[in-house]
């Protein structure tokens, strides 16, 4: 079953709680980064993204760039712009994006439960990715940044929200871009911190859904913390990471796209005409096109939209895995006519999230950055809580998730 526990979050004062947050630092590039920054030396970027107080260019993986991580984590601590509370405590984090408002804990999850199991993955990490957090949280000793869960469907929980959510926000602000409105409350009663930890121990498990290699560093940084200490005792902080849970039934994934530098030395009529084998391939002309279903896919080429259909026969129904239009993609398109055999390692091919919208597929081909772009229709929960609970793995870049979630409003200390 889950193990939770509150802890005494290391937050920014009220007054400055906007100034300090940021987005996540993988869905943005350093430039961005530095450019969202701007002048405020209270942004979150400053430590990670410390890369934006050196010269653009220098190398985000440098011991240099880690060191001014370090470096930055403690002035913002000296300067009490992150303050640590006294208490251990939960928190409950809102975001409300066109209408639709999501809740969650803020809670510290078990290291443990990731490695045994009952935090569940979906998706496979690449070891440099894993290698890059690791280093971050090792050496600022803390995690950051929060990872994103999904729990099962509670009654009770709601409840604890209802009660909290009454009252008036710890913190309360309008995050760009996005005009996205977050909220934050302190849970401090000691009778709902044990509410919720008993709520959540209830649960047989807990889901990634976003935050893939933050939770495997953090585990992974925990674990090595207990096999380097001769008198680890089980109970210390660096036993347990931070995340956000918000109810499974509440999330909405949106679709992962993808956009490919060149066609394999096929011409556009080849391309189509290999298409044909395995989908109906549908002209649909100038005007953007979106899939409309599970296996039907967009593809954008040459100044021209066309409906892509899998062919019946053509994947596997009956295979979790194979019925993803990640797959389906990835197998026919992708490696079969294009051999582009790892998307985690190709530079042939880069992803977009489905935030982004179909326009920008169009601009990055017809900037000529990319010759042909590939939009999916989005997975459900349901498909990612299946492939999760029988031990598989989504293909690369499958799942895109929004409001992501704002960095910097709790961190927590590992000692």
């Amino acid at each position: 079953m889950a193990i939770i526990k509150p802890f005494r979050g290391l937050r920014p004062p009220k007054n400055i709680a906007k100034e300090i947050q940021s987005r996540p630092y993988d869905v943005l590039s350093s430039d961005e980064a530095r450019e969202e920054a701007g002048n405020n030396e209270m942004s979150l970027y400053h430590i990670t993204r410390p890369e934006i107080d050196f010269p653009a260019g220098t190398d985000e993986h440098s011991p240099q760039v880690y060191r001014k991580a370090v470096e930055n984590f403690e002035k913002f601590q000296k300067n009490g712009w992150l303050v640590q509370d006294d208490k251990e405590q939960y928190y409950i984090y809102a975001q409300t994006m066109n209408g639709n408002t999501l809740y969650g804990f803020v809670v510290c999850a078990h290291v443990e439960d990731y490695i045994n199991g009952v935090i569940k993955k979906h998706e496979l990490t690449r070891k440099d990715k894993e290698e890059d957090r690791m280093i971050h949280v090792r050496l600022n000793n803390a995690n950051i940044e929060p990872v994103f869960f999904a729990y099962p469907d509670n009654e009770h929980l709601g409840t604890v929200i209802d009660k909290y959510t009454a009252k008036e926000p710890e913190y309360d602000f309008i995050a760009q871009p996005g005009n996205l409105h977050n909220r934050l409350w302190v849970v401090d009663n000691d009778d709902d911190i044990a509410d919720i930890t008993r709520e959540f121990g209830k649960m047989s498990s807990l889901y990634i859904a976003d935050g893939h290699h933050r939770s495997a560093a953090a585990a992974l940084v925990g674990k090595e913390k207990a096999e380097n200490n001769p008198l680890h005792r089980g109970d210390e902080e660096y036993n347990y990471f931070m995340a956000i849970c918000f109810p499974a039934e509440r999330l909405t994934i949106m679709d992962y796209n993808r956009v490919m530098t060149d066609l394999n030395g096929l011409s556009e009529t080849e391309f189509l005409s290999a298409l044909e084998k395995d989908f109906i391939v549908e002209h649909k002309g100038k005007e953007p096109y979106k899939p409309a279903a599970l296996h039907n896919f967009s593809l954008y080429m040459a100044g021209n939209w066309y409906s892509l259909t899998a062919r019946p026969g053509r994947y596997d129904a009956n295979d979790p895995i194979g019925v993803l239009d990640a797959t389906i993609s990835s197998e026919i398109i992708l490696d079969g006519i294009l051999d582009i055999k790892d998307l985690r390692t190709s530079n042939r091919v880069d992803f977009v999230g489905g935030i982004r919208g179909l326009q920008e597929l169009k601009r990055r081909v017809d900037s000529g950055e990319m010759k042909a772009a590939l939009a999916l229709y989005p997975v459900s929960m349901k498909q990612l809580i299946d492939i999760a609970d029988t031990g598989n793995t989504m293909p690369p870049k499958t799942t895109w998730f929004e409001p992501k979630l704002r960095s910097g409003l709790v961190i927590h200390k590992l000692s």
